[in-house]
């Protein structure tokens, strides 16, 4: 998802949307949906081959190798996590896999590394490093009184921690400690709960962003380290001010000035940092509600929506799907759209938000289309899904 080496990581507004932390509501509020840039793109589908009789799974977690053609994914073991709490083990597939150019399965590693693999970055070295936000520790059943008694513990405890993998598979090093940051418990802020991306600079610094709620306990955060993870320091809080405030910081993205791109997701935008002292140095909303971030060398920002309407019903009026736009100047020229989002109409009906498909039945729930994204050295997009289960290639039409 967070890419610094081969990539610095509608119709469209006329240039970029900055907000001061004064308008920032106002411009969220009033701002005309961006859907109705062209897509020139055609979409590639079951392109990627997994062995035969293994389904994919959830997939949010995409980057390019540094060769320009291979394309890197961690995968959800078939489902939506790698734990079975049925019979309490890991999944015995590796979640981290290899592609080449052509499709073709080349590499697998990782097995029982990670509960839900969540966001992927490979360095400009092509170490792969991979972010686990949840963890297998036991949970009553759904329906238990508060008082029930907890399941066993695991024999190993996993979960909520970044991993760096040496392109073929040797672990180099691990981010916090095994099942994070608990709610409810003392923080380690060189730890983590629920982390989303990772991105390294080129000094070799790593900086994560953590947090997948929209209120407390969840923390909502960037966390440096330096190149052997040493903790150097953390930014950041719950809130939707412009200033050293998010609402799940979902993934991270550098363009070729050095700057810090932060899809800020469940507060509809993009929020421009310096990469050092993390000021604002801008605000953009009109690339929708961010899941996954990716910016070319030609600062060309590819921004995947995934939850507009189906997770985030008052941003129904956005439709789901990947904007492609300026990194220099914000402006969107191209929008690949969800096609489940299409067919659906957003209304307020009594003050509430109300998404209905054409035919008058309920709009679509849940995490669709791409949540994270990447484009490979040809300009070939790739969108990973959690709803759909699989990773699409997208192709400039002829």
């Amino acid at each position: 998802m967070a890419q610094w080496n081969h990539a610095w990581r509608g119709l469209a507004l006329a240039g970029a949307i900055s907000v001061t932390q004064a308008g920032a509501a106002a411009a969220q509020a009033t701002m005309a949906p961006v859907n109705d840039a062209p897509n020139p793109y055609s979409t590639v589908e079951n392109y990627f081959k997994l062995p035969e009789g293994r389904p994919w799974g959830s997939t949010s977690a995409v980057d390019g190798d540094p060769d320009g053609k291979s394309i890197w994914v961690a995968e959800r073991c078939g489902q939506n996590g790698c734990w079975d709490r049925a019979k309490g083990a890991m999944s015995p597939v590796p979640v981290i896999l290899k592609f080449d150019a052509n499709g073709t399965l080349v590499k697998s590693f990782g097995t029982g590394i990670a509960v839900f693999p969540h966001g992927i970055h490979v360095d400009k070295q092509g170490n792969v490093w991979v972010v686990d936000g949840q963890d297998n520790l036991p949970l009553r059943a759904p329906g238990a009184p508060a008082d029930a008694p907890m399941p066993a513990m695991p024999a190993k405890v996993v979960g909520h921690q970044v991993f760096k993998f040496s392109p073929d598979g040797k672990l180099l090093l691990t981010l916090g400690k095994p099942g994070g940051n608990q709610p409810g418990q003392p923080a380690d802020p060189a730890s983590f709960y629920q982390p989303n991306d990772v991105i390294t600079y080129p000094n070799g610094d790593i900086l994560v962003c953590e947090g997948h709620g929209n209120a407390a306990p969840s923390p909502a955060r960037l966390v440096r380290f330096d190149k052997n993870g040493k903790f150097l320091r953390e930014y950041g809080k719950m809130g939707s001010g412009v200033e050293g405030e998010f609402m799940q910081p979902h993934g991270l993205a550098f363009d070729s000035k050095g700057r810090l791109f932060v899809a800020d997701r469940s507060n509809n935008r993009i929020q421009i940092l310096d990469a050092e002292t993390y000021k604002t140095l801008d605000t953009w909303y009109q690339f929708s509600r961010l899941s996954g971030i990716f910016i070319d060398k030609n600062d060309m920002l590819y921004g995947a929506d995934s939850e507009s309407g189906s997770v985030n019903p008052p941003h129904g009026a956005w439709k789901r799907g990947i904007r492609i736009g300026s990194a220099k100047d914000g402006k969107v020229i191209a929008f690949i759209p969800d096609p489940t989002s299409m067919d659906e109409s957003f209304s307020m009906v009594d003050g509430k938000p109300v998404m209905k498909k054409n035919d008058g039945k309920p709009g679509a729930t849940g995490t669709l289309a791409a949540e994270g994204v990447t484009v490979d050295a040809a300009g070939n997009i790739y969108g990973a899904e959690v709803g759909p289960k699989a990773v699409k290639k997208y192709v400039k039409k002829k």
